[in-house]
């Protein structure tokens, strides 16, 4: 079976030669993730160190804090979905939510120790995140050819990793600079945030552009317009062309709440798998302390361990979209999820310390690669009837409340069995996860042809 929810079929192959570009929203897209995610991962390198050494917080007080702001992440995402999706506003939803970040950093700087105004501005920095993720997704969706989709995605998270490789970098060498004034980092936080909402308000555009027209050579008039958008016309702006063909529908507006995100079989599947290996992926800070924990390692370094991961996750990124375009999103997913299965095994194998390191590190990044940019690019073609953001934001939080449940569940036996026991036991149900997952996912379509 074929799957054409969007595209045209009536563009002419193109070469097998022939490159293929990203298009110029999804660069602009990525442009403002990278600066976003140096701006938070500024903040989040150093704000354990800043509650718990600086204002004396017990590890307690500050992981209830943390939990609490990640708590109202996952609620305000479907929100922010669906109201993107009612009439079209991805980019102003969007850019609310990076707009809290960037004012978050500023309410950071002025708190001055108070821990009320502190949790304050965690909340609004995890609500402004819950708020853009959706929409944004939905803008590269929207804006890229479905076969690309995989591509497209794993461009924007490559440049989004990015930040998060420079921001803890930039937060340690200003402690370094200023001898541990962190009001330092704040505002340094904040300026870099503020230039990332100017980029998005300035290059982002709002809707995608009128498509190519039948006989083009299949290309968009410029890089940041989609090649493929399914036949549909901004409707705010009527052709003046003088073309007398009949003119293409109007782009769909989503109606209905929360309950009106799209009900196929193979999108219910989508959500399905997701919260069952996100029910079973334990968190990286889980899998960072057993590491510490082996290796003995001294605290100082404990920072920069995400920073292996991360590097790896650049480094893989678009491979992988380029891969799943190819060959079909869904065995790449179950492979990234085949390496975080090992990365538990390895931590339960009894090899030296150092493999053990490079291993996990390696291991985490090759999943992140393989199932984060991936997972919305196989939901992405089965949306229609403007439904985007809200049908990738109940994927998004599906997975983030398994996750949230799966971090609970493994603190919980790591405190009543040990920590051994608790990873034996994240590994039966991630192996029960994907062979369930296996025979439920769809594979969506690639460049050669589709198949649901």
């Amino acid at each position: 079976m074929y799957l054409a929810t969007t595209g045209r079929r009536d563009a002419p192959p193109r070469p097998a030669g022939a490159r293929r570009r990203v298009p110029g929203t999804v660069l602009v897209l990525g442009t403002v993730s990278l600066v976003t995610d140096v701006s938070s991962e500024m903040v989040t390198a150093v704000l354990p160190l800043y509650l718990v050494l600086g204002l004396g917080l017990s590890p307690l007080q500050f992981g209830l804090l943390d939990g609490l702001t990640t708590g109202a992440t996952a609620l305000v995402r479907l929100l922010g979905g669906v109201g993107a999706d009612r009439g079209g506003r991805h980019k102003q939803v969007a850019g609310l939510g990076y707009a809290l970040s960037a004012c978050s950093r500023l309410g950071l700087l002025l708190a001055g120790g108070a821990t009320g105004w502190i949790a304050g501005a965690l909340a609004v920095d995890r609500l402004g995140k819950g708020v853009r993720t959706a929409p944004r997704d939905a803008l590269i969706t929207l804006h890229s050819p479905p076969e690309d989709l995989g591509r497209a995605f794993g461009t924007h998270r490559a440049m989004d990793t990015t930040g998060a490789l420079l921001g803890p970098l930039a937060a340690f060498a200003l402690l370094w600079a200023t001898a541990e004034t962190y009001e330092t980092v704040f505002a340094v936080s904040f300026c870099v945030g503020a230039f990332g909402v100017l980029v998005w308000l300035l290059l982002v555009p709002g809707r995608p552009k009128d498509p190519g027209r039948p006989g083009d050579p299949g290309e968009p008039r410029h890089s940041g317009e989609p090649r493929h958008s399914g036949g549909q016309q901004d409707p705010a702006r009527p052709r003046d062309d003088g073309d007398t063909r009949p003119k293409a529908p109007a782009a769909p507006r989503a109606r209905g709440g929360l309950l009106a995100v799209p009900r196929s079989p193979a999108y219910r599947r989508i959500v399905l798998c997701a919260a069952l290996l996100g029910a079973a992926t334990v968190g990286d800070s889980f899998l960072y302390l057993l590491l510490q924990r082996r290796l003995d390692l001294d605290a100082t370094w404990f920072p920069f361990l995400p920073l292996g991961a991360a590097a790896v996750y650049l480094l893989l990124a678009v491979p992988a979209g380029r891969l799943a375009d190819r060959i079909g999103r869904r065995r790449p997913l179950l492979y990234g999820h085949g390496a975080l299965l090992l990365a538990y095994g390895l931590l339960l194998a009894p090899v030296p310390g150092a493999a053990a390191l490079v291993g996990v590190l390696v291991l985490l990044g090759v999943f992140y690669a393989a199932t984060d940019g991936v997972l919305m690019a196989l939901t992405g073609p089965f949306l229609t009837g403007g439904r985007q953001a809200g049908g990738l934001a109940v994927v998004q939080t599906a997975q983030a409340l398994a996750r949230l449940g799966a971090a609970v569940a493994f603190g919980a036996v790591w405190t009543a069995s040990g920590p051994e026991t608790a990873l034996v036991a994240a590994l039966l149900a991630l192996a029960a996860a994907l062979v369930c997952a296996a025979r439920l996912l769809p594979a969506g379509p690639t460049r050669e042809g589709s198949s649901t």
